[in-house]
């Protein structure tokens, strides 16, 4: 499988792919946004405040007369900050909303765009500790994004760097915590559940990984899945 586009590639490729989003009439609460708001959201793209992208990435979908095209449009000013550890809201609430948006549905060239995005940030993820964004809210963002937690988990066991290292001991700090594990959900609204896979990746051959990043995990983690057979 070919290495995705570095992750600033991958952004500018995004930036291009969504600029045939030209603006429209927007339409919406006019108590939470008012006619200004509106207005602004119409225009060009780069003259809508900060505030106002961040205020809509985590709005509810029925704020919008069109909310899947308005989303759509604001992807670039969503996606960029997001990525890159710099957005003021919750990252795995853009996840929920893009799925509510349809993304998937959209456009070939804005749908490959994103997925490169996706890669290319996961690859970025892994290879680099400390990183903006903490690796249990990059894993939850790709995976509620795109349906599945499997094929980033593969990704991962291919990448054996300290980096890649350092990043799952992150994690199974994380989620070994009070055993969250036995119950872990991914998404804003906990749309994802991880456990078993989760349980399965981390008894494979990354197992020895685990270990080194947590010397108790993999007897809690057996522990649990041998609980988990016996419907304990």
């Amino acid at each position: 499988m070919p290495r995705p586009p570095s992750l600033p590639t991958a952004l500018d490729a995004l930036d291009r792919a969504f600029a045939s989003e030209g603006p429209f009439p927007v339409t919406g609460c006019l108590y939470c946004y008012g006619e200004q708001g509106l207005a602004q959201l119409s225009g060009p793209l780069r003259h809508i405040s900060d505030d106002l992208v961040s205020s809509v990435a985590a709005e509810t979908p029925g704020h919008w007369g069109d909310f899947p095209r308005l989303y759509r449009r604001l992807v670039p000013r969503i996606i960029r900050p997001v990525v890159t550890g710099l957005f003021g809201i919750d990252e795995e609430l853009v996840a929920s909303r893009l799925v509510q948006a349809g993304w998937t549905t959209w456009d070939a060239p804005l749908t490959e765009a994103l997925r490169d995005v996706w890669d290319a940030w996961w690859q970025t993820t892994l290879r680099t500790h400390p990183g903006p964004v903490p690796i249990r809210t990059a894993l939850a963002v790709v995976t509620v994004a795109t349906g599945g937690l499997s094929s980033w988990l593969d990704t991962w066991t291919g990448i054996r760097t300290t980096a890649a290292d350092a990043r799952l001991a992150g994690l199974v700090d994380d989620v070994l915590f009070e055993s969250e594990f036995t119950d872990l959900s991914m998404g804003f609204y906990d749309e994802y559940h991880a456990t078993a896979e989760l349980v399965e990746w981390l008894l494979t051959d990354v197992r020895d990984r685990v270990a080194d990043a947590r010397p108790d995990a993999l007897y809690r983690i057996e522990a649990f899945q041998t609980g988990a057979r016996h419907g304990e």
